[in-house]
């Protein structure tokens, strides 16, 4: 059995970069870049962001690697394909879905974001009649 444990902290994946196209005194020539140029040239605005952007995908990989190594490999598998499948589960196209199952293979069950306070059903702007919806999700219309 192999402990190879992925790094608690997060990396960059991409090499932080300066600003190119410089010319003397390390000011860029503006009149030949334009302004828009100089954003453009910056790859990564601030160290956090790939580390913020990446967080779940690591916590997760984390999670698995543990899992694998204290119950043996049928456990991550396992939640794998219940994601999967979980991901499948659907409903009909005027029904809004709150995706319990998923979220709670996930464990963002237990999270409260701004999506559970602001992204109500009732709050929703899309309505239309219920047989034209699955006549158009089906390709009748």
């Amino acid at each position: 059995m192999s402990f190879s444990m992925p790094p608690v902290k997060c990396k960059p994946e991409a090499p932080i970069t300066s600003i190119k196209n410089h010319k003397e005194y390390e000011v860029a020539d503006t009149m030949l870049n334009g302004l828009a140029n100089t954003q453009a040239c910056v790859d990564v605005p601030h160290p956090l962001m790939l580390s913020e952007a990446n967080y779940s995908k690591h916590r997760n990989n984390l999670d698995m690697t543990i899992l694998r190594n204290t119950q043996g490999l049928h456990a991550p598998l396992r939640i794998g394909m219940e994601i999967k499948a979980a991901k499948k589960v659907g409903r009909l196209p005027f029904l809004t879905s709150s995706n319990i199952m998923f979220n709670t293979l996930k464990g963002r069950d237990i999270d409260i974001g701004p999506e559970d306070i602001f992204n109500q059903p009732e709050f929703s702007e899309v309505m239309g009649q219920p047989h034209a919806m699955v006549e158009r999700s089906l390709g009748l219309l």
